[in-house]
Formats: C-alpha cells, sequence, structure tokens
C-alpha cells in the first residue's frame, strides 16, 4: 500500500483527551464571571471553536452579551490552572514512523495556541509545525485550518487528495472534507457511522490502530 503524502492530525480527542482540561476551565471561568454552575457540555459541540461554545453556555442563562468574556476568561483559566491531557494511544509510535520515512505532518485544532504549546511541551510531542485557533480567519468547520496547515507543509493543491487527516468532531471531518482530504474518523465522541455519514474514508478507535494498520499492509 502506498503512504499518504502527508498527516495532518487534530488534536483535542485524536492527540489527547482533554475533556478535563477544558471542562475544569469552564466551569471556574463561568463561576468567576456569573458566580452560579455551568450548564451540561453538550456532544455536538465537540470541536467547535471556543467562541461558539462561549456563545452558547452565555445563552442558557440569557447572556450572550457577556460570550467574549466568558470566551477570554476560559483562556486565561486554561493556562492558569492548566491541567497536562491524557496523551492518547499511538501518538509516539506514528510520529516516530512519519519521521523516519520523512512524511510531513502537523497539528490544525480549533484549541488555542497557548493550550497547543503547553500540552506538546509538558508531553514531550514531537511536533513542530501547530496551528491554533488564532491562526485562522474561520475556524473548522471551515477548510482554513487544513489548507493552511497542508501549505505549510508545503503541500500544494494537487496533493490534498493524498492527504490524510486525523479527526473525532464531525465539525473538523467537514473540514478536512472541504479541504478535498482523506477524513480519517477517530471514534473518541462519535460512532464510525456518524463519522463516515459526513465524510469519514476510514475509522479507527485509536491512532495507534490506523498506525498498526499503516505499518502491516
Amino acid at each position: 500500500m502506498a503512504l499518504p503524502k502527508g498527516f495532518l492530525f487534530d488534536f483535542d480527542g485524536v492527540i489527547v483527551d482533554s475533556k478535563e482540561s477544558h471542562n475544569s476551565a469552564w466551569a471556574s471561568a463561568f463561576k468567576e464571571l456569573f458566580n452560579t454552575e455551568i450548564a451540561p457540555f453538550p456532544k455536538e459541540l465537540s470541536g467547535k471553536s471556543p467562541l461558539i461554545i462561549a456563545r452558547y453556555f452565555c445563552s442558557v442563562i440569557s447572556k450572550e452579551n457577556r460570550t467574549n468574556d466568558l470566551y477570554n476568561l476560559k483562556d486565561e483559566h486554561l493556562d492558569k490552572y492548566f491541567t497536562v491531557p491524557k496523551l492518547l494511544p499511538g501518538i509516539r509510535e506514528i510520529t516516530q514512523f512519519l519521521s523516519e520515512k520523512k512524511i510531513p505532518y502537523g497539528i490544525a485544532s480549533n484549541a488555542t495556541k497557548q493550550f497547543l504549546k503547553n500540552s506538546i511541551r509538558h508531553l514531550d510531542l514531537n511536533f513542530t509545525t501547530v496551528f491554533g485557533l488564532q491562526d485562522y480567519v474561520k475556524p473548522k468547520p471551515a477548510p482554513e485550518a487544513y489548507i493552511s496547515l497542508a501549505k505549510a507543509l508545503n503541500f500544494k493543491e494537487e496533493d490534498f487528495k493524498d492527504l490524510w487527516v486525523f479527526e473525532d468532531s464531525l465539525t473538523g471531518t467537514n473540514a478536512a472534507r472541504l479541504a478535498g482530504m482523506q477524513p480519517i474518523g477517530i471514534t473518541t465522541c462519535y460512532s464510525k457511522e456518524e463519522l463516515k455519514a459526513v465524510g469519514s474514508v476510514l475509522t479507527f478507535q485509536t491512532v495507534l490502530e490506523a498506525y498498526q494498520y499503516l505499518t502491516t499492509k
């Protein structure tokens, strides 16, 4: 099997389990701002821009006008009370494999740049090309994130069909599909049926499974 020309990774739910990191920052920021408990996190917001998530939480208590305040404070709490996310299986294996094969790879996430940098540093991950929320005019589900990353890795548009994009959310899968790339579903949050319905060409439970698929074919 010919290997893809490049591999683009989402972060949350693909490389790390960061639910605790994000949820605790949302909860503490919301409590500080409004002196009340935050609503449960809805699954359909997985992978969305933090600004959209902030707008949702504010709308629950009819405080949409405070969306930017919550967004900014959550980002502060995420950094100030940083919780190292849990590394998911297969990341060290696949990055070592891609490095040995000289296949370009990088991260494009809707998470903020500071959270990505903190996480990569604490987990000692081998990712040097990393795009976060502040790098886009239009975050996922728009294709800009993955197009920007692919170009930074020196791929041309005609290469996009030969790029794998690891995604666990419907939002990110749509972004990869709209970019003309090959969405590869990781079933952290959604089932293989749900991911395939929006464009995933293959699905795996973890990146480790994908790595094993790539190295045993």
